[in-house]
C-alpha cells in the first residue's frame, strides 16, 4: 500500500493481464463475526487482509476469541477462529473499529444482546467519520427489546456503551420493526445477532420502508445457512429466525473475491483493454454470492464485452465511446460509483438513481463525487438520491480530494484514461490525476495502486521521470530512494547496474579489459530488486555491492561502450507506471534526457570521503578516509575525462550541494522543485 499524501498518475493508455481480487469485505467481516459467534472452530480460506477486517479481528480477539493464521489450500492465506459458541468470555471491554459499518453495526447488535443476557459492559467507537454515520434505527430496534445501550455522544451515532445484567430477559415475542431506507447493515446486524436469543421461540423482524440494497441482506442469509440458520423471508419485509436456532461451524469456509473491488477493473477492461488481449479479473465469476457482480449487466449496457465463469471474468472494451444509461442503482450501490467515473468516457449524460444511501457511507458519496468529478471538468448535477454526469468539454488536471474513502480513490484512479475520450489535439497529449492519501485504499484493498499499476500501459513519455546525476559518494542513492518512496515511484539505481556487473566479473574470473566478455555477461545478468534488496542470480549481494573492488570495477567497466549499451535497454524498462527517479552519472544526459526534472548532486570530496567512511566503518569494514578521498578525486576525474558519456550535468539540470543538508532537507528542495513543474494547484 502506498503510504505517501498524494499519488500521480500519469496518462494511461491501455490495460491487458491477469488481476486477482482480494477477498469480499462484506464476506469477509460476517464470516469472521459468524466463526467467532459459532460453536467449534471455523477454517477461513482467503479473508480480506485490510483496515476494516483488521478492526474486526481485533475485537474479536479483545472479547476473548482465539484468532490464528493458518494454511491455506493453494498457497493463500487462512485463518483459524475458535469459537465462542455464543457465551461471553470477557464481558468488559472497549472496541476501536475506525471506519468500518461492517464491524459497528453487527458488533453493537450481537453485544448489546449478549450484554443483557450474559451480563457485560462493552463501548464501541471509531474514527471521527464513524461518529457521524448513523446507527440510531438499529438501536432504537435493540433498546426496544430490552437492551441498554448508552449514547456517549450525540444520539443516534457512535461511540455507544451497551451494557447489561447477567440474567436479563428480551422482549422476543413481537415483530422486531426496524427502517430499511437508511442502510441494510441495520437489518444484516439483526439477522447475525438474533440467532443467540432465539433458544424459546422464533422471532420475527418487520422492516419499514423499502429495503435498500437487498443484494447484502443476500450475503447475509447465505452466510448464515452456511452456519446452520435457515432464514426465511417475505418478500424482503419480513424475517423469520426460527426458534433454537445454534450457530454451527462449517468447518471451512471460502471468502470469494470482491465483486465491489471488482468493478474498477471490469470499467478498466471496458475502457482500456483494447487493440490486444484482454483484462482478466480472477476470484469472482458468474458465481458469485455479491450483489455487486451485477455490474456486470451496468457495464456491458455502457459497451463492455464481458465473458464471465466461476470466479472469473474477462473484460474488454466494445462500444467506444461508452453509451450513458439511466440506471436504478439500489441493487449496487457501492459499485455505481464506478459507473459515474465510465461516464466521463460515455457519449451523453449518465444518471445513476436511488443512491440516497451514499450520503451515510465513509463520505457523502453524492457530494464528494460531484464536487471531484467537476475538477475534472464533467458537468455534473446532484439530488438528494440522484447523480447526473455528462463527460468534460475540455478534461483538466486535477488534484482529487478522496475524504478518506477507499472508493473515491479507486474510482478517480480510472481518470488517468482521460488520452483515451478523444480529446482535441489542441488540448494536447493526456493529463495526469493526482490522487489525495491514496493509503485509505487500505480499507478494502491495500494493493490497489500495485495491482493497477501491474496491468496498465503509458506511453514512456507520458511517466516522469526525475534523474539525479553526481559524483561518487555524493548521496544520489540515498536522495533518490528517499524521493521515491515521498512519491510513490519506482527507483533506478543505475551504479547498482554496472556494480552487479562488476561483482559477477569478479565471481566468473572475467579479466576488466575483457569488453565483449563483459558485454555478454551484462546482458544475461540474473538480476532483480526486491524493494531495497538487490538479488543476484538469486541471492542478496546488497552488502557485496559496496565492497571497494567492486566499485572499483563498476567505475572502470561503465566506460566500455558494449557494456553500456548492454545494459541501456534494461535501464529504460524501469520507465513504468506511475514514474521513475533515476540516479546515476549520466540519467539526465544519456539515458533520460527528456526527464522532467533533472538533478545535479555535489558534496566537497572531504564531505563525500567523510560519508563513505562512516558507510563503510558501520558495516564492519575497516577503511581509511585519506585513502577513500583520494580514490573519490581519481574518480572523478576518471568519470569527467572518459570518452562515453562523461560525468557531467545535463544542461538544463538544477544544481544541488548537498554537504551542509540532510537526507530531508535535501529530499524538501527536490521535491520544492518538483511541485512547480506539475500542472496541480
Amino acid at each position: 500500500m502506498f503510504d505517501i499524501p498524494f499519488l500521480d498518475l500519469p496518462p494511461l493508455r491501455g490495460a491487458s493481464g491477469t488481476v486477482r481480487l482480494p477477498g469480499s469485505k462484506s464476506i469477509s467481516n460476517r464470516v469472521l463475526l459468524l466463526a467467532a459467534l459459532a460453536e467449534g472452530e471455523t477454517l477461513v480460506h482467503e479473508p480480506l487482509a485490510s483496515d476494516d477486517t483488521q478492526v474486526m479481528l481485533d475485537a474479536l480477539r479483545a472479547l476473548g476469541c482465539e484468532v490464528q493464521p493458518a494454511e491455506s489450500r493453494a498457497g493463500g492465506s487462512a485463518l483459524r477462529i475458535g469459537g465462542l459458541g455464543g457465551r461471553l468470555r470477557t464481558h468488559e471491554a472497549a472496541l476501536f473499529l475506525g471506519n468500518a459499518g461492517t464491524a459497528m453495526r453487527p458488533l453493537t447488535a450481537a453485544l448489546a444482546l449478549l450484554a443483557a443476557t450474559q451480563g457485560g459492559r462493552f463501548e464501541l467507537s471509531g474514527v471521527p467519520r464513524m461518529h457521524e454515520r448513523p446507527i440510531g434505527d438499529l438501536v432504537e430496534a435493540l433498546r426496544a427489546l430490552g437492551c441498554d445501550i448508552v449514547d456517549l455522544g450525540q444520539p443516534g451515532y457512535p461511540p455507544l456503551r451497551v451494557q447489561g445484567q447477567a440474567g436479563g430477559r428480551l422482549r422476543t415475542q413481537a415483530p422486531i420493526p426496524v427502517r430499511g431506507d437508511v442502510s441494510s447493515q441495520f437489518l444484516s446486524a439483526l439477522l447475525l445477532a438474533l440467532p443467540l436469543v432465539s433458544e424459546a421461540q422464533d422471532i420475527v423482524i418487520e422492516v419499514q420502508g423499502e429495503l435498500i440494497s437487498k443484494p447484502y441482506v443476500h450475503i447475509t442469509l447465505k452466510l448464515l445457512a452456511r452456519f446452520g440458520i435457515e432464514v426465511a423471508h417475505e418478500q424482503w419485509r419480513r424475517f423469520t429466525v426460527p426458534r433454537g436456532s445454534r450457530y454451527r461451524s462449517p468447518g471451512a469456509i471460502h471468502v470469494e473475491g470482491d465483486a465491489s473491488s471488482a468493478s474498477y477493473f471490469i470499467a478498466l477492461g471496458a475502457i482500456a483493454a483494447h487493440g490486444g488481449a484482454p483484462l482478466r479479473i480472477e476470484g469472482v465469476g458468474s458465481d458469485s454470492i455479491q450483489g455487486d457482480i451485477r455490474f456486470v449487466d451496468a457495464a456491458q449496457a455502457m459497451g463492455a464485452r464481458v465473458q464471465a465463469g466461476p470466479g472469473w471474468l474477462q473484460v474488454s472494451r466494445g462500444a467506444w465511446p461508452l453509451q450513458a444509461l439511466t440506471l436504478d442503482c439500489n441493487h449496487i450501490p457501492d459499485a455505481a460509483m464506478t459507473l459515474a467515473v465510465m461516464a466521463l468516457y460515455a457519449e451523453g449524460t449518465t444518471r445513476l438513481t436511488n443512491i440516497a444511501s451514499w450520503r451515510v457511507k465513509e463520505t457523502d458519496r453524492i457530494a464528494a463525487m460531484a464536487t471531484e468529478l467537476r475538477k475534472l471538468g464533467a458537468a455534473v448535477t446532484e439530488g438528494p438520491d440522484f447523480i447526473e454526469v455528462t463527460p468534460p468539454a475540455r478534461w483538466q488536471p486535477a488534484t482529487i480530494h478522496t475524504y478518506d474513502d477507499h472508493r473515491m480513490a479507486m474510482c478517480a484512479s480510472l481518470a488517468a484514461f482521460n488520452a483515451l475520450a478523444g480529446r482535441p489535439a489542441s488540448d494536447g497529449p493526456g493529463l495526469p490525476v493526482r490522487i489525495l492519501d491514496p493509503r485509505c485504499v487500505g480499507k478494502t484493498f491495500p494493493d490497489y495502486f500495485e495491482t493497477l499499476f501491474g496491468v496498465v500501459s503509458a506511453d514512456a513519455q507520458d511517466v516522469p521521470v526525475i534523474t539525479v546525476d553526481g559524483p561518487t559518494a555524493s548521496g544520489k542513492g540515498t536522495l533518490a530512494a528517499a524521493l521515491a518512496a515521498r512519491l510513490g515511484y519506482h527507483t533506478l539505481d543505475s551504479g547498482s547496474l554496472y556494480r552487479t556487473t562488476a561483482l559477477a566479473a569478479l565471481q566468473d574470473g572475467i579479466a576488466p579489459d575483457d569488453e565483449a566478455a563483459l558485454a555478454r555477461l551484462a546482458a544475461l545478468l540474473d538480476l532483480r530488486f526486491e524493494g531495497a534488496a538487490v538479488m543476484l542470480r538469486g541471492r542478496p549481494v546488497s552488502d557485496e555491492l559496496r565492497r571497494e573492488d567492486v566499485g572499483s570495477l563498476a567505475s572502470r567497466i561503465a566506460a566500455l561502450p558494449a557494456v553500456r549499451e548492454a545494459l541501456h535497454s534494461l535501464q529504460l524498462a524501469f520507465r513504468r507506471p506511475p514514474g521513475l527517479v533515476a540516479d546515476g552519472r549520466d540519467m539526465g544526459t544519456v539515458v533520460f534526457p527528456d526527464a522532467a526534472l533533472k538533478v545535479f548532486l555535489t558534496a566537497s570530496a572531504a564531505q563525500r570521503a567523510s560519508r563513505r567512511h562512516k558507510q563503510l566503518i558501520s558495516k564492519g569494514i575497516q577503511a581509511n578516509i585519506t585513502d577513500l578521498r583520494a580514490d573519490l578525486e581519481a574518480r572523478d576525474a576518471r568519470d569527467r575525462t572518459r570518452s562515453i558519456a562523461p560525468l557531467k550535468p545535463a544542461e538544463d539540470a538544477l544544481a544541488l550541494d548537498n554537504s551542509a543538508l540532510s537526507v530531508d532537507e535535501s529530499v524538501d528542495v527536490v521535491l520544492g522543485w518538483w511541485q512547480q513543474r506539475r500542472p496541480f494547484d
